[in-house]
């Protein structure tokens, strides 16, 4: 099973996801680092993601969008922070307009990515979403982050 645990919580303004995964870690990280792979996952089943631009050096940009089952195309982007092969990843995380600019009315959240190796167990992967003020952590949930975030990691399993 690959998503294991989701919480939130509101005083700290996080959002935190737990997997597990029967294979090393390496393989974990190669479904982040590779855009092929990473589209195959991150948009939730209903919103398969397409990555136009994607680089997890620190300081680079990725750039996505996903297409729904309308057709429409809602867009995001990430900014590579902290870079720890096979073990962390930090970004932050928004939406996009149209020319996949950010779009400078909605939140920016810091997701840290931890990939470590349980002995006899696998890997373990936490995701923690972190939200820039309790307003921004109360509207993204309520635009379903949560339960897309879950979707989305809910195929991983597929791709290992």
């Amino acid at each position: 099973m690959t998503v294991t645990g989701s919480s939130r919580n509101a005083a700290d303004r996080t959002l935190t996801i737990t997997s597990a995964f029967d294979v090393p870690a390496v393989r974990v990280w190669n479904l982040w680092e590779d855009p092929r792979l990473l589209e195959r996952w991150w948009g939730p089943p209903t919103y398969p993601a397409t990555f136009v631009e994607h680089d997890v050096r620190p300081g680079s940009r990725s750039a996505y969008f996903m297409t729904g089952p309308e057709g429409d195309t809602p867009r995001g982007w990430w900014r590579t922070l902290v870079v720890d092969p096979t073990r962390r990843l930090e970004f932050e995380n928004g939406f996009a307009d149209r020319s996949g600019e950010p779009d400078p009315g909605m939140p920016v959240t810091l997701i840290r990515v931890t990939i470590e190796e349980v002995p006899a167990a696998g890997t373990r992967m936490t995701c923690v979403v972190t939200f820039p003020s309790p307003e921004a952590m109360e509207k993204i949930l309520s635009m379903g982050m949560e339960e897309g975030m879950t979707a989305a990691m809910g195929q991983m399993d597929g791709l290992l």
